[in-house]
């Protein structure tokens, strides 16, 4: 196993230890937490992270980043109630919507592909670009009269288990997005670019293509979690989802990716999104404020890409140590003679 991929896997056993470590102590010492509803909000509330942290995962693997996620589900909830207000039909609004989303990843990849602009600076301004446009389509209005069936479905759960309806079609998303990253050469081509672009490009990969494929899926899923949030909420704002690239990006770093790209995996990624989700929850269950919760997400960000820094130094100090030990002569051993 290459060293990289070992120490990604360490990383992600550290994550999902400490997730398994956060759930027992909150079922044993916080109360209300183990039970059905509490579960199922817990799960719910961190869906739409952990929908737009799949094509995350792999743009940050690959060596960039869209922080204009959270806008972009903001202008598909607005865009979503507008057209509500106007009569149409939601089996045509939400394919409506998820093709903003894709217009928007692809205005996103195209700037950064095409004109060589920085990730970051691109999704800063589209980030105010949207969250902008969503306000013009929607105002400040909220729209709250969706169909009861989609409003169940959003926010429901499976009889009396904790286990959300919404939560089934995310798992296929996962499975679809793991096989992607780790068993297809697409997924390994990501590795190589956010390893080294120009190496890739030298061996063949398509890299400019390649990116904007990933900016194109990630506006889609964040159109589709702007959807997702209108109904689970039962409330289509132009101010939906303010915020919520913050949780995805902390989530995302927390779970070992490497904000330089070519290291980490998705489900160290999956990990730190639950993790990053539990803590939440707790948190609200506490009465910790939500301006409390915003800065523990970002002292949380600040460790994540700290953390791995940290663990890959220490490894290679270890390394050191022990190859110089290797070299170093024994002392019992008796010195040649000529």
């Amino acid at each position: 196993m290459p060293d990289s991929l070992t120490r990604a896997v360490r990383w992600d056993t550290v994550v999902g230890a400490l997730l398994v470590v956060v759930l027992l102590l909150s079922f044993t010492t916080v109360d209300g937490f183990g039970n059905a509803l509490n579960l199922s909000f817990l799960i719910g509330n961190t869906l739409p992270i952990a929908l737009i942290a799949l094509p995350m995962t792999l743009l940050v693997v690959s060596g960039e980043i869209d922080l204009s996620v959270a806008s972009t589900a903001g202008l598909s909830g607005a865009v979503m109630g507008a057209l509500w207000n106007q009569g149409m039909a939601i089996e045509t609004i939400i394919p409506v919507c998820l093709l903003i989303g894709v217009v928007c990843g692809l205005v996103n990849g195209l700037l950064v592909t095409r004109l060589g602009l920085p990730s970051l600076a691109v999704t800063i301004g589209t980030l105010a670009a949207y969250r902008g446009l969503a306000q013009i389509v929607l105002g400040s209005d909220a729209v709250t009269d969706f169909p009861a069936a989609y409003l169940d479905f959003a926010a429901g759960r499976i009889g009396d288990t904790f286990v959300p309806y919404a939560l089934v079609p995310f798992l296929a998303l996962l499975v679809i997005a793991v096989v992607a990253l780790h068993a297809t050469p697409f997924g390994r081509s990501l590795f190589a670019i956010g390893a080294g672009e120009e190496a890739a490009r030298f061996a063949g990969i398509r890299v400019k293509r390649q990116k904007l494929i990933l900016f194109t899926v990630t506006g889609l899923m964040s159109a589709l979690t702007g959807v997702f949030w209108a109904l689970h909420y039962a409330s289509a704002r132009y101010d939906n989802a303010t915020g919520l690239e913050l949780s995805v990006v902390a989530a995302v770093l927390l779970g070992g990716i490497d904000f330089d790209g070519g290291k980490g995996t998705l489900g160290g990624a999956i990990a730190g999104v639950f993790l990053l989700g539990a803590l939440q929850n707790v948190m609200s269950l506490r009465d910790v404020s939500a301006q409390s919760q915003i800065v523990v997400t970002g002292v949380l960000l600040v460790l994540s890409v700290l953390g791995p820094r940290v663990a890959r130094q220490v490894a290679v100090a270890r390394a050191g140590r022990r190859a110089a030990g290797a070299a170093a002569p024994d002392p019992k051993t008796p010195a040649p003679t000529s």
